[in-house]
């Protein structure tokens, strides 16, 4: 009888099934030697971080408002991990890989790699970065060339001492993600400089060199559309604050390791990035690029969940054999591989058409499914982070339970998927926003064609099943939403239903097309194996539903 002990990591980019074939089916041979170094660096490095963290104890950011004289300076100790984030992001151009122009329209590519494979090593240090290359999208597409010069090649910088951190500070007490209920005001000095006054809520990249941020100038009216976007740095050029006040950090349920922080802007000087309203529209251009950095982070997350739950399986015994040789768990433990390789499938095509759009080479239907795909990727993978770290507590029994062990940890932090960046229910609602806007007809029309080059392959007999399944939940969703189209509050309703429908159709057609590639290549046959696994789970969470009703199923308000 074997005791349990700590589940081994190998190189985790050697060893990914998943990402292999992937680059093998997508990326240029060239392009794969280029980056095959710095990514099997990374590999190792995430495998190496697993086993230090189970050798030291957690920390968490230190918080010194006061020095031993009594003057105030809002000092942030970070984790050691955090401390060497720059160099990691610098040298393996963790934001810098999305901006340049080597790789073309496969850059966002190669960068979203990169965060796969580093993001559980980082500490969650990729919360900042996704925002800093959020920022610089963002100062891009705004037009501002003073700005752009200026702090464009620091965010995008692969030199650790020129790298800026940028911050997001849009979220305030009040208004959450309803923006336009911000409270921070913009005021003029005597030098005719923009000085805002306010509170924000949660700051997670306050210790970085710049932000973007959302304020009223002084007069304007309410609502939204009167809110202007401002670029601060949070330094001034002796190194004090900028007008910034730290009133503390927030205790959360995970990502421990990430400073989030509440903060008063007491007189920060600020530049406007557009005009002085309008302001939530040059959010816009970041929202792709943040969403698809929580999609990636969220894939990550699975991918070291399965592996670590699959590793312990094989090595810990339980009723006379290994638990792997147990039916119901390996039954358990398949399920959740299925689902995180066709989630992956259906990221990386988000991050490729991410990339195509920037390059301009994007068509008019590429570019109505990224407005598509992109909040429907990051719903369904946020919500299935959480119930495949869930289940790896699970598959752990009370070890699973027991935070020494690092595997609570992962649950914990998985939380923050379906949150940021919109929750599940207010990405379903802009799911709906964008089938207005441009249709769901590009969606079920891509996915189509994705089956019909599958049918048409030499591997199509061994897909028939999948196929008739996916154009059956295909036909399913397109009779649905006609029905719910003339009830708003009904559509409303289900929005999350059709939410998750579409993006599991879309993605397992995608993922059968590239398993009949992958069969016919004679590369890797357990993707269709996977696939028919995900179909067996269900592709369609449509249902009825009375919007007028669903109060009456609730507990009366407490007096």
């Amino acid at each position: 009888m074997s005791h349990p002990r700590a589940p081994e990591l190998d190189n985790q980019y050697r060893s990914d099934r998943v990402l292999q074939t992937w680059l093998h089916q997508h990326l240029p041979v060239d392009m794969r030697q280029a980056i095959e170094a710095d990514l099997d660096a990374l590999g190792a490095h995430a495998a190496q971080a697993w086993h230090e963290a189970r050798s030291r104890t957690p920390q968490k950011p230190v918080l010194t408002q006061w020095d031993a004289w009594g003057e105030r300076i809002d000092r942030i100790e970070s984790t050691p991990v955090w401390q060497n984030g720059a160099v990691m992001a610098a040298r393996y151009g963790l934001v810098a890989a999305g901006h340049e122009l080597q790789f073309g329209e496969f850059a966002r590519c190669d960068q979203f790699l990169r965060v796969y494979l580093h993001h559980i090593a980082s500490e969650f240090h990729t919360c900042p970065l996704a925002m800093t290359d959020g920022a610089a999208t963002a100062l891009k597409a705004s037009g501002n060339h003073e700005l752009i010069e200026r702090a464009l090649p620091r965010l995008t910088a692969r030199e650790a001492d020129r790298l800026w951190l940028s911050g997001q500070w849009m979220t305030e007490r009040i208004g959450g993600s309803d923006v336009g209920n911000s409270e921070t005001e913009a005021r003029r000095d005597e030098q005719g400089q923009w000085r805002l006054y306010g509170r924000k809520w949660f700051t997670s990249a306050v210790i970085g060199e710049m932000a973007l941020t959302l304020a009223r100038p002084q007069g304007a009216a309410e609502g939204a559309d009167a809110l202007a976007m401002f670029q601060l740095e949070t330094r001034d050029a002796e190194g004090r604050w900028n007008g910034i006040r730290i009133d503390r950090l927030k205790d959360k349920l995970g990502t421990h390791e990430l400073p989030t922080a509440e903060i008063h802007l007491d007189g920060a000087l600020a530049t406007p990035v557009g005009g002085l309203d309008h302001g939530v529209r040059l959010i816009a251009p970041m929202l792709n690029v943040t969403r698809t950095w929580n999609a990636v982070c969220a894939l990550a997350t699975m991918r070291r969940c399965i592996v670590l739950a699959t590793a312990y399986a094989r090595q810990r015994e339980a009723f006379g054999r290994p638990l792997i040789e147990h039916p119901l768990h390996v039954a358990t433990l398949a399920d959740m591989q299925a689902e995180f390789e066709v989630a992956f499938q259906l990221v990386m095509q988000v991050a490729h058409l991410l990339g195509r759009s920037e390059r301009g080479l994007a068509s008019q239907r590429d570019a109505a499914l990224l407005r598509l795909l992109t909040p429907l990727a990051k719903l369904w993978t946020g919500k299935l982070a959480v119930r495949i770290a869930s289940e790896t507590c699970e598959a752990f029994g009370g070890a699973g339970y027991i935070e020494n062990t690092g595997i609570p940890q992962l649950l914990r932090d998985a939380q923050v998927y379906p949150i940021w960046e919109g929750t599940t229910n207010v990405l379903s609602l802009d799911a709906l926003r964008a089938i207005s806007s441009v249709g769901f007809e590009p969606l079920l029309e891509a996915a189509a064609a994705l089956l019909d080059e599958a049918d048409a392959s030499d591997a199509a007999a061994r897909m028939e099943w999948p196929l008739r399944e996916i154009r059956a939940a295909l036909v399913t969703i397109r009779e649905w939403l006609p029905r719910q189209a003339a009830n708003k509050e009904a559509m409303q309703a289900g929005a999350r239903g059709l939410a998750m429908s579409l993006a599991r159709t879309f993605a397992a057609a995608l993922a059968c097309r590239n398993a009949t590639r992958a069969v016919a290549g004679r590369i890797d046959a357990r993707a269709a194996q996977s696939l028919t696994r995900f179909i067996a789970l269900g592709l369609t969470e449509l249902r009825p539903f009375d919007p007028s009703r669903a109060i009456d199923l609730l507990e009366p308000a407490s007096r």
